[in-house]
């Protein structure tokens, strides 16, 4: 019965000398952090974590030294674990307070809200965080706002962009008619052309059979009339032939 008081005792001094270990290399990092050497801080607060006990105040400390490093999205992250950890309000009330700031530097202003919220929730007599809420909740309207008449630009600028495709679409309709048109007339006309050039070809061919026709006409009307003459000549010159002719007469002695 003594051994195990004895081991017991043993492993409370031992818990206890590595917790007052643990203490020790955070007042470390509280005095880096002092001198502004908040890498240094920050190393000597995890090594303060990597014991077996894990002080709140490490975490919540390294969150502060990672957000004067501008880390600020490594911070809300040891921020929230120092908030989880503790069960004291000011210290939960601060950490989310803390962690609030981290997500408004990322611009994250939905969560830091929420944050503030918890911060004031933990302690409502944390003016800090009202004022940082009140300032967190402003910008996100902005924000909201902003967004809104980003979203509502853009859906007239797309309006913009189908109506001037609209336009450019039908205008390539109608160039596309007008061309159809162009091709159809082009086409009738040479269609057209060849017609009338087929019945010019006819008319000329039955002028020239007509021609031909009036020539061959001619020419047996002209032969007629030669023949004619020749007829009437020929009875002309007969019936003088018959004129001229000495008939000898007997005479009756």
């Amino acid at each position: 019965m003594k051994k195990l008081i004895l081991i017991s005792l043993l492993l409370c001094l031992g818990y206890i000398a590595q917790a007052q270990s643990a203490y020790q290399e955070i007042r470390e990092g509280n005095e880096l952090f002092k001198n502004n050497s908040f890498e240094e801080a920050t190393k000597k607060y995890q090594e303060s974590m990597a014991k077996n006990i894990e002080p709140v105040e490490s975490s919540y400390n390294i969150g502060n030294a990672l957000y004067r490093q501008e880390k600020y999205e490594d911070a809300a992250r040891y921020f929230n674990q120092a908030a989880n950890k503790t069960d004291d309000k000011i210290v939960k009330s601060n950490a989310y307070h803390n962690l609030g700031n981290a997500l408004l530097k990322e611009k994250k202003l939905e969560e830091s809200v929420k944050a503030y919220k918890s911060s004031l929730r933990t302690n409502p007599q944390n003016e800090e965080s009202r004022y940082n809420l009140a300032y967190a909740q402003k910008m996100l309207q902005q924000q909201q706002q902003q967004q809104q008449e980003q979203q509502q630009e853009k859906k007239e600028d797309e309006k913009k962009e189908d109506e001037k495709k609209e336009e450019q679409e039908n205008k390539d309709q109608q160039e596309n008619k007008d061309e159809e048109k162009k091709d159809e007339e082009k086409k009738d006309k040479e269609q057209k052309s060849e017609e009338e050039q087929k019945k010019e070809e006819q008319e000329k061919q039955k002028q020239q059979q007509q021609e031909q026709q009036v020539s061959r006409d001619d020419a047996e009307r002209i032969l007629e009339e030669l023949n004619q003459k020749e007829k009437e000549l020929q009875e002309k010159l007969k019936k003088k032939k018959i004129k001229g002719v000495k008939v000898d007469i007997e005479k009756d002695w």
